[in-house]
């Protein structure tokens, strides 16, 4: 592999005067406002640790107003009244925005999160496109139900009329993380809006950019004020209030199993709706039958795409024994021929972790496990000036206990190990407090449908993997989370259920 790490300058106009705007603001009820206590933090380049903004820093206070701001949208004004046509034309018009301001906001986003610029260009940012207009379309698809009900006690002469409505669950807070940022908020806010809920979006702090812009395009849309509310900051501070708000009716988070956990214990208080998308382990099994031209770097994609900073990283690889020695020689050369560099270089295959503190982290857990007794095959070390990228590893000769292999490590490593036998590798495959997703490749139909039944995960992929569409619901189950992102199931979580009785 090669490493080169060159500072790129933004090309775009629009990521040019974005930039150059140094303070990003909140935004509450309409109107962009300093925080309560003047305070700010800094996002940073990860390549070269440039300081791109200085970004407000929320804390308990200006959650408070941003709640406050959600809750008299949701209750009066404008927004309940619209109808669901209405809604769902702001929500394709908001596509629309982002789709002519996608240049921008894919550099906004490599700048902020390190990642290539390719992978936001075609990949994420359209992917944010079409979560809005998906949900667009079901916004006018809400349905309640009449039911033939048996209740046979009323009044003489009179008949019993049953229905159901669908209604928005409320105030929602949307939590969302610094892998893919757009993408992830897009996830959160277009099933929450098309339902007629109003948010409080709490971002990332290393990831806020693309977030703060998201919300000029909202507001440059014509949603209602208050109907979308950012409070950026620390998720100790910020994120902490939101989830504990008593005036949030529902917390939509997807981030690590340990604050997933934090959230679950701060939302207890009101009894708040809570969905969670979580960490990952995904195991990804090689039959022998498999096409290993297609497995091979498939399985390598798997884990190093966005330096593996992604929830269904294929972290764990079990190969069959017949075919183990290929696989293995396969991936470790695909690692090897990945050039690192700065996300904005088009030379670049893969970019930095979002901070020294995960490269640090991440480069530990490959130590680690050479520590003890691991075999390091390629990768694993940190650089930069910055310390923040490693580069791709491929670990073998592992035990079931090491850390690396039970643990998410959330970058750009991945654990080989060889089976012998079907029941074998199923057993290793869900030997793990995580569910969230699996891939099996397999040129059998037979093998390709059992073993996707008897692996736990919320996914499985045959073939392939990470693929998504709209459509598709997205969610683990385990410690993986609660709830699914993306599809009607999606709709649904943002969605009341009311039942009216009616003597007439």
């Amino acid at each position: 592999m090669t490493f080169v790490v060159r500072s790129v300058e933004p090309q775009t106009e629009g990521a040019k005067a974005f930039l150059a705007k140094r303070r990003k603001q909140l935004f509450i009820g309409g109107a962009w406002i300093d925080a309560a206590g003047g305070d700010t933090f800094a996002t940073k380049d990860p390549a070269t640790g440039v300081v791109l903004a200085e970004i407000a820093k929320g804390g308990a206070a200006d959650v408070d107003a941003a709640v406050a701001a959600a809750r008299k949208a949701f209750e009066g004004g404008e927004w309940p009244g619209l109808t669901p046509m209405q809604r769902s034309r702001l929500l394709w018009t908001l596509a629309d925005l982002i789709e002519a301001n996608i240049d921008e906001l894919a550099e906004l986003e490599t700048l902020d999160q390190g990642k290539p610029l390719y992978v936001g260009r075609w990949a994420e940012i359209p992917g944010a496109v079409n979560q809005f207009r998906y949900y667009a379309g079901l916004a006018t698809a809400i349905e309640g139900r009449t039911i033939d009900s048996s209740i046979n006690y009323q009044p003489a002469g009179k008949q019993m009329a049953s229905w159901t409505l669908r209604e928005p669950v409320g105030v929602v807070a949307a939590i969302v993380p610094w892998n893919s940022p757009l993408v992830l908020t897009a996830m959160k806010l277009a099933p929450a809006l098309a339902a007629g809920c109003t948010v409080v979006l709490k971002p990332a702090e290393d990831t806020s950019l693309t977030a703060v812009r998201l919300a000029e395009l909202v507001q440059q849309a014509g949603f209602p004020a208050g109907v979308l509310n950012l409070v950026t900051g620390l998720g100790g501070e910020a994120g902490a209030a939101l989830a504990s708000h008593q005036d949030v009716d529902k917390v939509a988070f997807t981030g690590s199993t340990p604050t997933g956990r934090a959230i679950l214990d701060a939302a207890k208080g009101n009894l708040k709706k809570v969905s969670l998308e979580l960490g990952g382990k995904s195991p990804v099994v090689i039959l022998p039958d498999a096409d290993l031209d297609l497995a091979i770097p498939g399985a390598a994609n798997a884990i190093f795409f966005n330096a593996g900073q992604v929830c269904v990283a294929g972290s764990r690889l079990y190969a069959h024994r017949s075919v183990y020695d290929r696989v293995v020689e396969g991936v470790a050369a695909q690692a090897r021929g990945l050039q690192l560099g700065h996300g904005l270089d088009p030379a670049t295959h893969m970019g930095p972790l979002v901070s020294r503190k995960q490269a640090d982290r991440v480069a530990g857990f490959v130590a680690g496990a050479a520590a003890a007794g691991a075999e390091v095959l390629t990768g694993g070390q940190q650089g930069g000036d910055e310390g923040t990228f490693v580069t791709p590893a491929v670990v073998a000769r592992v035990t079931p206990d090491m850390a690396i292999v039970r643990e998410e490590v959330f970058g750009p490593v991945v654990v080989v190990q060889a089976y012998d036998e079907i029941d074998e590798v199923v057993a290793a495959a869900n030997d793990s407090e995580f569910g969230l997703a699996a891939s099996i490749w397999t040129e059998s139909l037979s093998h390709a449908h059992r073993l996707s039944r008897r692996i736990k995960a919320g996914t499985v992929w045959i073939n392939c993997h990470s693929m998504y569409d709209n459509a598709l619901p997205i969610g683990g189950v385990k410690a993986s989370g609660w709830g699914r992102d993306s599809g009607q199931v999606a709709l649904d979580g943002y969605l009341e259920w009311k039942t009216v009785c009616a003597v007439v």
